[in-house]
């Protein structure tokens, strides 16, 4: 057996190494700067109690973008110097975000160990590559984000960090071979475990499922099939998932290999960087020629994110939970006794308030970040819920789940298909779950404008003159009434603030809500994620509860209510920009 030493290495504070709901996110050259990475993770042991990491068990993995099998190797290290019993590594360092969360809460060791933690390697949606992004984050034992309390205290911690223990002579364990490597450290033994990617979540999956009721979808002539991984690490999952147990062909994966520049893409699962898959499904700017699939799905680079498509036709987020929640309790096995409640981030549209009215469900509005909902389902509060950001899930892991949200999917079709895949009735498409959804329970006409790497300056300066007229509606409304009578009065605005109903913790300034009489809805905020500049996203929500009007396009519905919302903002005047950077 291999010993090693530890040694302790002095080093100083790095500026702004302060996570998010998200994590660490930075330029790749700002991670490889010396002690960066090193500085972090060791304000993270610092910031646990001292049996999450001494004699612990933790997961080290993420979407395999640039620089992840060094900064493995370093946490590796760092672990071994900090007393960490063992680390689990996902073969080649590939583990969904997802399934990172279903290992922590499902996997036990051969020695009958459990994780208590996970640092997660991934920037999701942002682009990889030596220009481009890494990220950082930890996950708790419930398999979810660290709290605030959690990581106020990891910002805290690199603002006085000192010095660091590591492992400097402990040889690099090939993450490529399934196996255990052990070793003997001055704390005694240290195991680093690699395990295949995918066994644990696909386990989860067919547990939540109706395996062979999708397969009998997915083998029917009258449907066909498409899942871009967008080269992130669904790959790693896609065709064990979808061709191996539910018998779809090889062709119908789309750049299912992952690799760590994600093919020179932007492996974010919209209508702007999905190209591909949107020309395949005949929603592309020019006639792709030959019939589209029937159903058409995305994931972005950690695979936590989702879009679904159905034959020339485009499912938004907002109605895609809203959908799920509706027939999760006919058409999932996992929801047969019921939904314990509903929740969605508040910039997501109204459509899951309206399911959960009609069905008496409980539902809550929380701030964008995943931690909230897990917060709900900790506590047994809430069975699905979603972001408009292209992210849905469930109670069944504390991250939102992509390929879930395409299996949940493939559920409600096979369910709804039962009759019609065996005689010569039509097939039930998305398109026509969509609008029959609408027609029960009215559409909310929605999209989101973002404006991306904004002077932050001019960022705040237009968010706070919003703030600014929302003590004076009167005048807001004779804006809003010049520009457009059409357009319903503003009922009320404010910033919205959060208490949660578990821990009883505030979170305030999260978003600037404009409310009209008739339901619609306009709300701005200044995004974080992104790792240079502001992000100011616009979300505009026109409803229409009229059967005989949720048919039109939804670039005219939203017509007048997006001018309304770009001249209360004065949006050019600040930003300097005619148009975003990208319309949802």
């Amino acid at each position: 057996m291999v010993s090693f030493k530890v040694s302790v290495v002095s080093t100083s504070p790095i500026d702004g190494q302060k996570p998010g709901t998200s994590g660490l996110r930075k330029k790749v050259k700002v991670f490889k700067q010396p002690n960066y990475l090193e500085n972090f993770v060791q304000a993270t042991f610092n910031a646990l109690t001292p049996e999450k990491v001494k004699g612990a068990t933790l997961v080290v993995s993420g979407d395999g973008r640039y620089y992840s099998e060094e900064a493995i190797q370093i946490i590796i290290k760092l672990a071994a110097a900090n007393g960490v019993r063992r680390v689990w590594v996902g073969q080649n360092g590939l583990l969904s975000t997802p399934a990172v969360s279903a290992v922590i809460r499902e996997r036990v060791g051969d020695d009958g160990s459990k994780a208590t933690g996970a640092f997660i390697l991934t920037a999701s949606h942002n682009p990889g590559g030596p220009t481009e992004d890494f990220g950082i984050k930890y996950n708790m034992e419930n398999g979810g984000p660290a709290p605030e309390s959690i990581t106020d205290k990891i910002y805290e911690n690199t603002k006085t960090i000192k010095e660091y223990p590591i492992a400097k002579d402990l040889p690099s364990v090939d993450i490529s071979v399934v196996g255990k490597s052990s070793f003997e450290g001055p704390e005694g033994k240290f195991d680093v475990e690699v395990f295949d990617s995918a066994d644990d979540y696909v386990k989860l999956m067919k547990s939540i499922f109706d395996f062979e009721t999708i397969k009998k979808l997915l083998s029917s002539p009258k449907f066909s099939f498409c899942y871009d991984a967008m080269h992130g690490v669904a790959g790693a999952y896609a065709h064990r998932i979808f061709v191996k147990e539910l018998g779809a062909q090889e062709n119908s994966l789309l750049n299912c290999t992952p690799k760590e520049d994600f093919g020179g893409g932007h492996p974010d699962p919209n209508l702007t960087y999905a190209k591909e898959l949107v020309e395949r499904m005949g929603l592309g700017k020019t006639d792709s020629g030959g019939e589209p699939p029937e159903f058409g799905a995305a994931a972005d680079g950690d695979a936590d994110r989702n879009m679904i498509l159905g034959k020339r036709f485009f499912v938004t987020p907002s109605d895609s939970v809203a959908i799920i929640a509706a027939n999760a309790v006919a058409a999932i096995p996992y929801f047969s006794s019921g939904l314990k409640g509903v929740a969605r981030s508040m910039p997501t549209s109204a459509a899951l308030d309206v399911v959960a009215k009609n069905l008496g469900l409980k539902f809550f509005e929380v701030p964008t970040g995943w931690k909230f909902f897990g917060n709900l389902m900790d506590a047994g509060m809430c069975s699905v819920c979603g972001e408009e950001s292209f992210g849905t899930g469930s109670d069944h892991i504390r991250e939102k789940d992509g390929i879930w949200a395409v299996l949940a999917w493939l559920s409600i079709l096979a369910h709804k298909n039962k009759q019609s895949l065996e005689g010569s009735a039509n097939l039930v498409t998305v398109e026509d779950i969509v609008r029959q959804h609408w027609a029960t329970y009215g559409r909310h006409y929605y999209t989101r404008y973002d404006y991306e790497n904004v002077d932050a300056a001019a960022a705040k300066e237009l968010m706070g003159l919003l703030v600014k007229l929302q003590s004076s509606l009167p005048e807001v409304n004779k804006l809003v009434k010049g520009l457009h009578p059409e357009v319903a009065n503003v009922a009320s605005a404010d910033e919205f603030e959060y208490k949660d109903p578990v821990d009883g913790s505030v979170s305030k300034h999260q978003g600037i809500r404009y409310l009209f009489e008739d339901g619609s809805r306009l709300v701005f905020r200044l995004s974080g994620t992104g790792s240079e500049g502001a992000t100011i996203r616009l979300y505009i929500e026109q409803y229409e509860k009229d059967a005989s009007k949720t048919g039109r396009e939804s670039k005219d519905a939203l017509s007048p209510l997006v001018d309304v919302a770009l001249k209360l903002s004065k949006m050019q005047e600040f930003t300097g920009r005619s148009a975003p950077t990208v319309i949802t």
